[in-house]
């Protein structure tokens, strides 16, 4: 107890004026703001009206890419996934038959890849970590759902479409 009452400090409260009393510098001071924040600039956007801009470095949703000829680059390598910091890739590898061998260069592919965008940090270090330039993030954000399950991209949905005029004759 003795140390408590050796800190303490005795203040003196001098009487408010008037104005204070009543509240007016308060208030002025209040609406000034408010109306000082009337005509600034808006930080947001009426999307899907007007669309913000990225700056040139912003990465958005994951391409799977596709080489000159309309093939898959992916050889499910899984540096991608080993890269990722938020482990939100997962991949199985898979080989081709036999039929498929002359049509490919790569004897293997990925059977099975999903990212979760959920878990997903855009980092790019799967766009860095890709010895075949397979994997890229574009400047497209991702769109709003309402279910977890739709933000689980699968390799069809991340593949680039095949172009008709470089089609692989089967």
């Amino acid at each position: 107890m003795e140390l408590l009452t050796n800190r303490a400090q005795i203040v003196e409260r001098k009487p408010m004026t008037f104005a204070e009393r009543i509240y007016l510098p308060g208030i002025l001071k209040g609406l000034s703001i408010t109306l000082g924040h009337i005509f600034t600039k808006r930080a947001t956007y009426s999307y899907p009206k007007v669309k913000r801009q990225f700056s040139s470095t912003f990465r958005g949703l994951h391409i799977l890419n596709r080489d000159e000829e309309g093939r898959e680059r992916c050889t499910a390598c899984g540096l991608c996934a080993l890269a990722c910091p938020a482990e939100a890739i997962s991949m199985e590898s898979a080989e081709r038959t036999k039929g498929e061998e002359h049509l490919y260069r790569e004897e293997k592919y990925a059977a099975k890849y999903e990212i979760n965008m959920l878990r997903c940090i855009f980092c790019g270090l799967c766009e860095e970590a890709c010895p075949k330039d397979a994997i890229y993030l574009t400047q497209t954000f991702a769109p709003s759902a309402f279910k977890r399950e739709t933000f689980i991209y699968k390799k069809e949905d991340l593949v680039l479409p095949l172009d008709p005029a470089k089609q692989i004759a089967k």
